[in-house]
C-alpha cells in the first residue's frame, strides 16, 4: 500500500509540528480532547514506507498493536513528537524528515541515508504513568480516565483512611478515575488514624507495595478566610453558577452545633425558611461569608473557629463555651439586588437616596462601620453619570458630596484618618469652598499630627465662615497642639545640647 499526505481531499488541514519539517495530516479525528504525556505507555497501530520507496513494517499485517513509552527514546524522534499530538481513536499520516528519523546513516537495507519516512498511525489508547514524588517513591499508572477536569484539593474530604501515598495520589485524580500505584514501603505507611502496627524490618525502601485505587467521589472543602478559621464542606452540590452578593435577599435553613453535638441555635424550616439581607449584620459575619459562597439548593457544613468570633464579635450564651462551632446550612433560594449598571438613571438616584438614608439611621445608632458601607454603596450607584441629564447630574453631584462627607465623619469615628482625609479631598475637588470638608480634613490632620496641613485647612475655613463656632474651637485646639509640639522640640534640643557639653 502506498502512503501519501492528503492535501486537497481531506477535511483536515496539513499541520506543521515543531520547526524541523515534521508534518501531520489527520485522516479521522479523535474521540476526546486529551493527548498523552511524556512517559505514558502508548498503544498504536501503524504502517509505514520510505517516501517514494519500499514499504516498511506494519502492525496491521502482524495482527497485534505496538506498545512503547512516549518521550523516552524508544522510537524515532519524529514518532515521539507526532504521537504526542494524537487523541484517542485518531488516525493520521506523518511525514518525518530524516533529521527526526535515521539521519545520514539510515537503517539498511530498507531505509537509505537521509530518507524521509511516511507513517500512518492510529492511536488506540495509552496508560498514564506519573512519578508523583519525583524520587520514584510513588508511581501512578492510570488505567481508566476520570470525568471532567476537577481533582481533590488539600482540604477536600475523600472518604476512608488514606495512607500517605494514597493521599498524594488522589490529588492528581479525577472522578471515576482508576489507577495503579507502585510505591516504596515508606510512602505506603498507614495513616495515623489506623491501629495497624508496623514492624521496623518492613521499612526497607526496596519493598514495593502495589495498590489499585478508584476515586469514586469527594466532598469539596473551601477555606473561606484563607486562614482555616472558616471552612465550608459541601454535602450536596447546588444548582447553576450564581451565588448571593451584597444586598441579596436570602432564604436559608440552618442549625448550629457545639463541639459535643448539642444544638445551640436553629433558624428556618422547609415550610418557612429564615430570610435576611446580606451585609446587613443580620447573621454572624462568619456564617454570612460562607453563605455568600453557596449556590441555590446547596447544603454544606460550615466550621467556624472561635478565634474568628473573638476577632470580630464576642460570643454569647452557649456559644462561648465552644472552641469550634458547626453550622449545617441549606441555601434554599436567593434574589440578587439589581446591579447598578442595569438600572435606569432615575433608579440609580433613588437607590442612592435610600442607601444614604439607611447610612444616616445607622450613624445615629452609632453603628459607624455599617453606616460607612452604606455611604460607599450609595456613591457606587451614581459613580458613572455619563448617561445622566444635566438636572440629574446636578442631583447626583449633591448626593455624592453628601455621602462622601458623611462617610468621612464615619471614618473619623472609626479612627481611619487617612481614609477620612481622602474622602474630604474628593469633596474639595468638586467644591473647594466646602467648609465641612475643610473642617473634617483638619480634624483628620490633627489626629495624624500633620499640623501645617491642618492649619492651612482651618484658616481657609475661617475665611469662608469666620463666625463658625466649631471651626473656632478646632483652631484653638490646633494652637494648643502647636504649642505642645514646639515645647517638645525645645526639650529635645535642650537635651541634645546638654549631652554635647
Amino acid at each position: 500500500m502506498t502512503l501519501s499526505l492528503q492535501n486537497e481531499d481531506s477535511e483536515f488541514a496539513l499541520k506543521q509540528i515543531g520547526n524541523e519539517g515534521l508534518t501531520k495530516q489527520i485522516l479521522s479525528k479523535g474521540l476526546t480532547w486529551q493527548t498523552p504525556f511524556s512517559g505514558d505507555q502508548v498503544e498504536v497501530h501503524f504502517r509505514g514506507q520510505v517516501e517514494n520507496g519500499p514499504s516498511l513494517e506494519s502492525s496491521y499485517d502482524k495482527g497485534s498493536s505496538f506498545h512503547f513509552k512516549l518521550g523516552q527514546g524508544e522510537v524515532i524522534k519524529g514518532w515521539d513528537e507526532g504521537v504526542a499530538t494524537m487523541k484517542k481513536g485518531e488516525r493520521a499520516i506523518f511525514k518525518i524528515p530524516s533529521s527526526l528519523a535515521y539521519g545520514e546513516v539510515g537503517s539498511p537495507p530498507l531505509i537509505p541515508p537521509n530518507a524521509t519516512l511516511i507513517f500512518e498511525i492510529e492511536m488506540l489508547c495509552w496508560s498514564s504513568i506519573r512519578d508523583l514524588t519525583g524520587d520514584g517513591g510513588i508511581m501512578k499508572k492510570t488505567i481508566r480516565e476520570g470525568e471532567g477536569w476537577a481533582t481533590p484539593k488539600e482540604l477536600d474530604e475523600v472518604l476512608g483512611y488514606l495512607c500517605p501515598a494514597m493521599s498524594i495520589a488522589v490529588k492528581t485524580m479525577r472522578k471515576g478515575e482508576v489507577a495503579e500505584l507502585s510505591m516504596k514501603f515508606f510512602y505506603g505507611l498507614i495513616s495515623q488514624n489506623s491501629n495497624r502496627t508496623i514492624e521496623l524490618d518492613d521499612l526497607s525502601d526496596s519493598n514495593l507495595i502495589n495498590i489499585k485505587l478508584e476515586l469514586v467521589s469527594w466532598k469539596i472543602v473551601t477555606d473561606i478566610t484563607g486562614d482555616k478559621k472558616i471552612l465550608k464542606k459541601i454535602n450536596k452540590a447546588g444548582e447553576g453558577f450564581d451565588r448571593p452578593n451584597e444586598g441579596s435577599h436570602v432564604k436559608v435553613i440552618y442549625f448550629c452545633k457545639g463541639e459535643d453535638g448539642t444544638i445551640i441555635e436553629r433558624k428556618g424550616s422547609k415550610e418557612e425558611p429564615f430570610e435576611f439581607t446580606t451585609q446587613e449584620e443580620q447573621v454572624h459575619e462568619g456564617l454570612e461569608r460562607a453563605i455568600m459562597t453557596m449556590k441555590k439548593a446547596e447544603q454544606a457544613l460550615v466550621t467556624i473557629n472561635a478565634e474568628y468570633f473573638f476577632d470580630h464579635n464576642n460570643l454569647q450564651g452557649n456559644k462561648a463555651n465552644n472552641k469550634i462551632l458547626y453550622y449545617e446550612v441549606e441555601l434554599v433560594d436567593f434574589t440578587k439586588e439589581k446591579p447598578f449598571w442595569k438600572m435606569e438613571t432615575q433608579e440609580k438616584l433613588e437607590a442612592c437616596e435610600q442607601k444614604k438614608h439607611d447610612g444616616n439611621l445607622l450613624f445615629k445608632a452609632q453603628n459607624f462601620r455599617r453606616a460607612s458601607k452604606k455611604y460607599e454603596k450609595a456613591v457606587k450607584y451614581i459613580e458613572f453619570d455619563h448617561t445622566f441629564s444635566d438636572g440629574e447630574k446636578g442631583h447626583a453631584n449633591t448626593l455624592r458630596l453628601s455621602c462622601n462627607l458623611n462617610n468621612a465623619a464615619c471614618k473619623l469615628k472609626l479612627e481611619e484618618y487617612t481614609e477620612a482625609t481622602r474622602l474630604c479631598t474628593k469633596v474639595l475637588e468638586q467644591d473647594p469652598l466646602n467648609v465641612k470638608a475643610l473642617y473634617r480634613r483638619c480634624q483628620a490632620y490633627l489626629k495624624t499630627s500633620d499640623l501645617e496641613k491642618a492649619e492651612a485647612d482651618i484658616k481657609r475655613a475661617l475665611i469662608i465662615d469666620p463666625n463658625n463656632r466649631e471651626i473656632k474651637l478646632e483652631y484653638k485646639e490646633l494652637k494648643m497642639k502647636q504649642k505642645e509640639y514646639n515645647k517638645y522640640e525645645a526639650d529635645i534640643f535642650s537635651t541634645m545640647v546638654s549631652r554635647m557639653n
